[in-house]
């Protein structure tokens, strides 16, 4: 008799409106699995959960595990819970063989009994078990340490999916996961203005990861108004925007280019070798703003303001200034430490330091990714998080669309 090598699983949530239960049927098809609906219930009302009990079947058991994998990430598990298996890091920054790696969404591990939530989730990391306080920590593998508990394989792990609202339909949920050069950009700034405008209303805090561009296009003036306005609670980019928004500030120019006309400044060349010898000869940009030296723009904001900011160096910095940090791995703590619990960040044309951002942030953060090329939009919503839109769009022209949407809010709320 043919062994038949199958499992019981079952998944609750808002299965239809999120789609979970249709990504978990593409992904069996997909590994040319087999299933069977064994039960299926549906809420009838907007604060009712669907129900689905499923029976997997693979081919043998290495394409049964793989058939599992892929949709206990998706929020499904085992009718039958188990206990979660545990192994011991058998040397600094080495893990377990078959070590489980993370996801970005809320996820739970089975531990005496009980289920209990991993604290500190990022995605492509391993879970962490403090046995004697019985909690777990999403944790880098460079933190790791000789005889630490790591969670390993899928027994006993509950990856919970954020789901789509039931109440309203917002601009996360009409453009969820999606970019387009050819929407309505006005509508969408507006849409996306409100939602900034609401975010800063219930105090949830709104990171901006932006790239030098923000300058060069003209957009640093809106960037900076928006801090000043205070719609920004941290910023997060690298040593170029620092230094074209000071070269800005102090002579007009970005990359020796005048920035309100477009036309080349005489001598511009060696403008931003000059603002990075300015705050090299007043020590920081702290400093400069100080000694009323810098008396605008994008760092000026945030100086005046205490907005958090954290400059990141790459090998091809000029300079860099004081205030960048050239160690990567200090550089990425300093992102996470001002990172922990935003409700929203701003993508602005970069596209390195926002993967990276991707990287360290939740699903349920909510994204507005905006750059002029399709392809690298496509990229940053391509993190796994669940309300992401992109815009294809300079954002010299995007930007100011919405400060002006935002400056209207205030007015009338005044």
């Amino acid at each position: 008799m043919k062994r038949k090598y199958e499992q019981s699983i079952e998944i609750k949530g808002h299965l239809i409106d999120s789609m979970i239960l249709t990504r978990i049927f593409d992904k069996i098809m997909d590994l040319k699995g087999d299933f069977n609906v064994l039960e299926f219930y549906v809420g009838k009302k907007k604060d009712e959960l669907s129900y689905a009990k499923l029976m997997i079947s693979g081919k043998n058991k290495k394409h049964l595990d793989q058939l599992l994998e892929s949709i206990y990430i998706e929020g499904a598990q085992p009718t039958k819970v188990n206990e979660v298996i545990l192994k011991s890091a058998p040397k600094d920054m080495v893990m377990p063989g078959d070590f489980y790696s993370t996801t970005n969404n809320a996820t739970q591990i089975f531990l005496n009994n009980k289920w209990i939530t991993v604290e500190n989730m990022m995605m492509d990391k391993c879970i962490v078990v403090d046995l004697r306080n019985s909690k777990a920590e999403c944790r880098k593998i460079r933190d790791i340490h000789t005889g630490d508990l790591i969670v390993t394989g899928e027994q006993g792990v509950r990856v919970l999916p954020e789901e789509r609202p039931r109440e309203g339909v917002d601009i996360f949920q009409f453009m969820s996961s999606t970019s387009s050069s050819e929407r309505p950009t006005q509508q969408i700034a507006r849409k996306i203005a409100m939602d900034i405008y609401n975010t800063k209303k219930n105090s949830g805090k709104i990171v901006v990861t932006a790239g030098p561009v923000i300058v060069h296009s003209g957009a640093s003036d809106s960037l900076a108004k928006m801090i000043r306005m205070g719609y920004v609670d941290g910023l997060l980019t690298g040593n170029a925007l620092a230094v074209h928004d000071i070269e800005n500030s102090l002579f007009g120019t970005s990359l020796g280019m005048n920035v309100k006309n477009g036309t080349l400044a005489i001598r511009g060349h060696r403008n931003h070798m000059q603002a990075i010898n300015e705050v090299f000869k007043a020590g920081s940009i702290e400093e400069l703003v100080r000694k009323n030296i810098l008396k605008s723009g994008i760092m000026y904001e945030c100086i005046k303001n205490n907005v958090r900011y954290a400059l990141c160096g790459s090998i091809r910095d000029d300079g860099p200034i004081p205030g960048v940090i050239t160690d990567v791995i200090a550089a990425q703590n300093k992102y996470r430490e001002i990172l922990s619990d935003t409700k929203m960040v701003l993508m602005l044309s970069t596209m390195l330091h926002s993967i990276a951002v991707g990287n360290m942030i939740p699903a349920r953060v909510k994204v507005v990714a905006v750059d002029i090329s399709q392809a690298v939009v496509t990229k940053l919503l391509d993190r796994g998080t669940t309300q992401a839109i992109g815009i294809v769009s300079d954002i010299g022209a995007f930007l100011p669309m919405v400060l002006y949407q935002l400056e209207q809010m205030s007015k009338k709320m005044m």
